[in-house]
């Protein structure tokens, strides 16, 4: 049985299917797990994070593409045309294996491409609440791995999936992290509480355009607090001059670090770190919350999100529709923590089935796996 974890985006989507690669490498001899990635960058990162599963044995590749596109990549990021190139250029490859397991929905494309054979797997990546994450395509791959039971009542709901073609209680990044967490270091030299902003990249959904450089400033000009800007990894993607004004602007504060898109933004280690979580509508309240904590949410846009269900994370802390008074209402969050724990509680259930610190990625390895053979 041939499997492949193709990873054509960007590197934040590798956590939440690399952990199923190497737990199916380790528990299943059978199985012969490749990895691959767009960009050398990307696969010395991929085995980076192997080298936490010392006892799994899996082959690591680089998808073939043209070298004027892959320079391309490297220098200004990945796109729409990067990642079908990445698919279009390797569809012979692909049509090697029995199953693809993939973090994004991109790969079904590979479909029209006329990659027949191979069962599609989606993992997904993240566990927000935004419509994008239960888009209907979803219905397209034969198996789908999700972390609780909102996912799986949205996807039932639309018919998106099928009783028999997906599992819940898998959020692989939880174990990465987990294999981390003594790797961490000290963020601040001072015992100020720590604020993390972490915009969405999306203009239409994000505080950053309207608001994000209130925000620095005001953390810049105060004395209480510690800010962590770490945005989604997406939103300066593209904008690597614009990050390094920015980087240049306010990182000489030493109660504020600043993080356009380093590995640390992607594996937990500020949602770790934070005290208070400010954000608009990016999945990383999830992972956040996971240690009920004070959150503020930022409506940038004027949505009127009160029972809409694609917003329902804005029910978890005091939302604001304008940072005039941001000091204030950072204080005012800490305070009425209290009356948002429960529902952060009941949050994070519905939203992830775990059991503790138990792994699951190897629940989802095996269901891959069972899957697979069934099919076959």
């Amino acid at each position: 049985m041939r499997v492949l974890f193709p990873y054509i985006a960007q590197p934040h989507q590798t956590l939440h299917s690399l952990p199923i690669a190497m737990e199916m490498a380790s528990r299943h001899p059978d199985a012969e797990v490749h990895v691959a990635c767009t960009t050398q960058e990307h696969l010395d990162y991929a085995q980076s994070l192997a080298s936490y599963y010392p006892e799994s044995k899996a082959s690591f590749e680089l998808l073939h593409l043209p070298s004027v596109l892959r320079e391309r990549v490297e220098r200004h990021g990945h796109t729409v045309f990067s990642r079908l190139a990445s698919l279009f250029f390797n569809k012979k490859y692909f049509s090697t294996f029995q199953g693809i397991v993939v973090p994004e929905r991109t790969s079904l494309y590979l479909r029209k491409l006329g990659v027949r054979k191979p069962r599609l797997i989606w993992t997904r990546h993240g566990a927000g609440d935004r419509a994008i994450g239960f888009a209907r395509d979803v219905k397209n791959f034969d198996y789908v791995l999700m972390a609780g039971k909102k996912v799986e009542q949205r996807l039932l709901a639309q018919g998106a999936i099928r009783p028999g073609c997906y599992h819940t209680g898998v959020y692989a990044k939880f174990d990465m992290v987990h294999r981390m967490r003594d790797t961490r270091a000290r963020l601040f030299n001072n015992n100020r509480p720590t604020i993390l902003y972490n915009p969405h990249f999306n203009t239409r959904l994000s505080s950053w355009p309207k608001m994000g450089l209130n925000v620095l400033s005001h953390f810049a000009n105060q004395d209480r607090y510690n800010l962590i800007f770490a945005p989604h990894y997406r939103l300066f993607d593209n904008r690597r001059s614009e990050a390094k004004q920015l980087e240049r602007a306010f990182g000489s504060n030493s109660h504020m670090l600043i993080d356009t898109g380093s590995t640390r933004s992607i594996d937990m280690t500020y949602t770790s770190a934070a005290d208070l979580y400010l954000g608009d509508t990016s999945s990383q309240i999830a992972e956040f919350l996971v240690k009920p904590r004070a959150c503020l949410f930022l409506n940038a846009h004027n949505v009127t999100w009160e029972g809409d269900e694609n917003y329902r994370f804005w029910t978890l802390g005091p939302v604001l529709n304008t940072v005039d008074y941001l000091g204030e209402a950072v204080d005012d969050a800490f305070c009425s923590h209290g009356a948002f724990v429960n529902l952060q509680k009941d949050y994070i259930r519905d939203t992830f089935d775990l059991s503790g610190d138990e792994p699951t990625a190897p629940v989802g390895a095996d269901a891959i796996v069972d899957f697979l053979r069934m099919a076959s």
